[in-house]
């Protein structure tokens, strides 16, 4: 019987001495974490800016330039109508705005002439005030000419239709040879430098506080990155005929060499929820049939302790109750702990 006592004290001696030397493992310090309410929803990218474009004059198009899906430039030409009327008008304004040049041109030299001859005593005020009347009426003939001709000009210019800003065409609605009447959309373009996220939602009591909300966007197609975009507006009524609410979102650095408008997404919108104790996945472990963890004493030592979870995230676990800021706990090398057990922290690697 001695023999076998001392054959077990010898294989529990080097188990208990083991004991005592203190288990090296991963501590953590519990933080507080803001909490996060993450609901994802169906979307697309839509332009912020958009415009349709049409002639400021009816007419004939003779040409468009341009088709769905063409980027354009600032100024760059989109259409144009037939300019014969218009650039024989011009001709004529131009015309007579250098007949009303030359005729003020004499007139002026004559009132010039009048002022010297009075001035050297062979002309008379008469002549001086004749000269001086007829110069008035060449200056307004002048201003005249001048007028018409710069309208003549704009209506020529009015033929074309030209980009107001960088921009991508939505739409195409004329083709050559149709008459069109002012201010009829031909060419439509939204702008690629601002895009938004638009989607909808459910009414729910959030959405009151949802301006300046992130949102994380996912393409559901591959060459779509993934974004981050910001809520700047929801909109103040439901759809009565689908219960929704339409929420848009300014989408951030945007990048410009990818075909994003138009793109279907995925939008996951975190609404805040609070504020929460967080601690890594690896640091929760049992305590009968409820979740706990391993908190370090002062001395070092380990007791476990219940926790009530609030919710998992992606990295880590937000907690309820059971532990507060600032505590400290054990992560990684948990499996060989047991209440009272000496631990050492395990430095960086």
């Amino acid at each position: 019987m001695k023999r076998f006592l001392a054959a077990i004290l010898s294989c529990l001696l080097p188990v208990v001495l083991a004991a005592k030397e203190p288990l090296v493992v991963e501590v953590v310090t519990v933080r507080e974490a803001s909490l996060t309410y993450d609901t994802t929803l169906a979307g697309s990218v839509e332009a912020q800016n958009s415009v349709d474009l049409g002639f400021r004059q009816g007419g004939r198009i003779a040409q468009v330039l341009v088709n769905e899906g063409d980027r354009v430039t600032r100024g760059q030409a989109l259409a144009r109508t037939d300019p014969t009327q218009q650039e024989q008008a011009l001709r004529v304004a131009q015309a007579a705005l250098d007949s009303a040049m030359a005729s003020y041109r004499q007139v002026s030299l004559a009132h010039e002439r009048a002022q010297a001859m009075l001035q050297h005593g062979v002309g008379t005020r008469a002549a001086l005030d004749n000269a001086a009347q007829a110069l008035s009426s060449a200056e307004g003939a002048l201003t005249r000419a001048r007028t018409a001709q710069s309208q003549a000009q704009r209506a020529l210019d009015d033929t074309v239709i030209r980009a107001p800003l960088d921009a991508l065409v939505t739409a195409r609605t004329a083709e050559p040879g149709q008459i069109v009447v002012a201010a009829q959309p031909v060419i439509s373009l939204a702008a690629t430098d601002a895009l938004e996220a638009v989607f909808e939602t459910p009414d729910m009591p959030l959405l009151d506080n949802a301006i300046g909300v992130p949102v994380s966007i996912t393409g559901m197609d591959a060459t779509v990155p993934d974004m981050l975009a910001i809520i700047d507006e929801v909109s103040p009524l439901v759809d009565p005929q689908t219960g929704a609410v339409t929420v848009r979102a300014h989408i951030e650095d945007a990048p410009q060499d990818v075909a994003l408008l138009g793109a279907a997404i995925r939008a996951t919108i975190h609404f805040p929820a609070g504020i929460g104790i967080e601690v890594p996945r690896n640091a929760l472990t049992a305590a009968g049939d409820g979740p706990a963890v391993w908190v370090v004493g002062p001395d070092m030592t380990v007791s476990l302790t219940p926790v009530v979870i609030e919710r998992f995230t992606t990295e880590s676990v937000v907690l309820a109750e059971g532990v507060g800021a600032g505590d400290r706990v054990v992560a990684a090398g948990s499996q060989l702990l047991y209440p009272g057990r000496l631990i050492a922290e395990a430095g960086p690697e």
